[in-house]
């Protein structure tokens, strides 16, 4: 009542009415809803503090017995009749401090170090006022910014979980990955989180504080992880705990400490019929947390560089058969190339994904962005593509079917540059059924993501039959295995839309005729399909890209007469495109690693 009248009231009543108080008078600017209770009746108390945020416990600070009941009454009470899994805060107010001289802190103390869930104690006068607007700010501040999940009293130290998130925000947050935050990079930090910049004294007042306190806690002129904990225990420790709150909450995270959903998972509406792709910033940020990690500059992720990149997420998110599923170097490590395909390829298959991978790296932070959401693309409807005879999509997707040992996996590892011989020192729990490369087409850099079809005839999916493009391979050396693909053809494309191509797989083996009731050749005629196109993998250096390049280009002309599918001067167009790209694209790896 002096809160609201700001005098104190002649006549009090046993229990005062509710009172709300508007936002845009706390400092906090949100709404706050205090409900009074009564000890003389017990009605409605269980409903009142199941739906309190904070509660206060209001004892006098001249009686004994007022005290007392805290710990004997008032909280075992509270403890009774809220729920044990979720911890509401605890301020005790000491009123009537115009009464004594003395203060009650050192008796209240004691009962603080018990009971964690009490975040502060406040002594206060309802009669003149005295720390009545602070008594209500402690309370806000007790639930917006609550010290038990960041800290032990006991201790006296963070909490094993604010650590671990504040870990991973310092590592977002250096951005060359050095170890320690530059000036630069806490300058950008101070304007991402709070957003305003630190003056270059005040930068260095910081450091002096945490030179002053900690060996090892400025290196080189930056601040090192040691350093950034402990200037947030000091924050803690002198009751700014908002401004370690308002770091968590911009990097993501809920009152648990945990990230929170709807930063990992912002909304992304995907219409029928259209795909997800990466963006050009999203590439942007890509690259740079490649460059960031690839430490010894060879373009390529050593596992303790992958490890290092992958610190930020609470799981290991690629396993072995990734390696098996994009472009790697010699020595089996993925390659910068390998490393955005593998980026795409989530992107396509599982967005969700892909946007709490982004979330996990810092995304919205670092690009400055509103949410992951604004890395990805979503594609137009494929019917609008084949209408307007055109498309802008990046990446398309090749089902590649074939009969059990037709030869598939190796057609898959072809395109990744894997020859016979290094597909077979992979192991078998290793194994990928999808690889995603580039291609070259009319010099457009594009993405083809092939993925081998489990070869079940009579449980095909919808998934399945989803594609921009259906491969149809066959073992040439084996005279029972091009039935299969003719079945599939009959079955599920023959009246599709989507475009099929013929692969006659192993064409270094001797030929056998084909048990079907016609040859492979006859068959793509009488369907109007390209001939079979011949491929193998058993060769001394990487296999020949130019089927890949025809795949891609079915993919994005569906619509290309099959006399342009018959020509070879059509193909000859293509195939030397991708070979000047390919070139082109040698060349500006060599001069971006030569000025790096």
């Amino acid at each position: 009542m002096s809160l609201v009248s700001e005098e104190f009231p002649d006549v009090v009543p046993y229990r005062a009415e509710e009172i709300t108080i508007p936002a845009d008078v706390t400092p906090e600017r949100v709404p706050t809803h205090i409900v009074d209770y009564s000890g003389i009746s017990l009605v409605c108390l269980g409903l009142c503090l199941s739906q309190a945020n904070v509660i206060c416990i209001v004892y006098s600070v001249n009686n004994k017995k007022s005290i007392e009941k805290v710990t004997s009454h008032w909280i075992p009470l509270i403890t009774e009749n809220t729920d044990k899994d979720s911890r509401v805060p605890l301020i005790l107010v000491g009123n009537k401090s115009d009464l004594v001289e003395h203060s009650s802190m050192e008796t209240i103390l004691p009962i603080m170090n018990q009971y964690s869930e009490i975040e502060t104690c406040v002594e206060c006068s309802a009669k003149n006022l005295k720390n009545i607007s602070e008594l209500f700010y402690y309370a806000q501040k007790a639930v917006l910014h609550p010290t038990g999940p960041l800290y032990c009293p006991e201790k006296k130290d963070m909490k094993p979980l604010c650590v671990k998130a504040l870990t991973r925000i310092f590592k977002v947050s250096d951005l060359d990955n050095d170890g320690t935050l530059n000036d630069n990079e806490l300058n950008f930090f101070q304007r991402m989180c709070f957003n305003t910049p630190l003056e270059p004294q005040a930068l260095e007042d910081v450091k002096n504080v945490v030179r002053r306190n900690l060996i090892d806690g400025v290196c080189d002129n930056g601040l090192t992880l040691k350093g950034f904990l402990f200037l947030h225990t000091l924050f803690i420790q002198r009751g700014r705990h908002e401004t370690t709150w308002t770091v968590l909450r911009r990097f993501g995270y809920d009152d648990d400490l945990e990230l929170n959903q709807d930063y990992l998972f912002p909304p992304l509406k995907i219409p029928p019929d259209c795909t997800t792709e990466l963006n050009h910033k999203a590439y942007l940020f890509l690259q740079g947390v490649f460059d960031k990690h690839d430490k010894d500059r060879d373009c390529a992720l050593s596992p303790e560089e992958l490890k290092d990149l992958f610190d930020v997420f609470p799981y290991m998110p690629w396993g072995p058969d990734v390696n098996n599923t994009v472009c790697t170097n010699d020595q089996g490590w993925i390659t910068y190339q390998g490393y955005l395909s593998q980026w795409t390829l989530t992107t396509y298959l599982d967005v969700q994904r892909c946007l709490e991978y982004l979330g996990y790296l810092g995304y919205s932070i670092i690009a400055e962005q509103e949410c992951q959401a604004s890395g990805i693309t979503v594609t137009r409807d494929k019917k609008i593509d084949l209408q307007k005879k055109q498309t802008q999509r990046s990446v398309f997707h090749c089902n590649v079917f074939g009969d059990i040992g037709s030869g598939k996996s190796g057609f898959l590892q072809g395109f990744l540059g894997r020859n016979l011989m290094r597909q077979k020192m992979i192991r078998e729990e290793h194994r990928s059924y999808y690889s995603i490369s580039t291609t070259y087409v009319y010099g457009q850099e594009k993405y083809l993501l092939l993925h081998e079809v489990f070869p079940d005839f009579d449980y095909l999916a919808d998934a399945d039959m989803a594609c921009d493009i259906v491969c149809l391979l066959y073992d040439v050396n084996n005279p029972y295995s091009f039935e299969y693909c003719a079945k599939v053809f009959k079955q599920y494309f023959m009246d599709s839309k989507t475009p099929c191509m013929m692969i006659a797989a192993k064409s270094d083996l001797p030929e056998a005729r084909q048990t079907y009731g016609c040859s492979p050749l006859e068959f793509c005629r009488r369907h109007k399909m390209p001939p079979p196109q011949s491929f193998t993998c058993n060769t001394a250096g990487a296999p020949s890209r130019d089927i890949y390049t025809k795949l891609t280009t079915m993919a994005m002309y569906p619509h290309i007469s099959q006399a342009d599918l018959k020509s070879s001067t059509f193909w000859l167009r293509v195939s030397v495109g991708a070979t000047v790209f390919a070139v082109l694209g040698f060349a500006m790896c060599r001069v971006l690693l030569k000025s790096r």
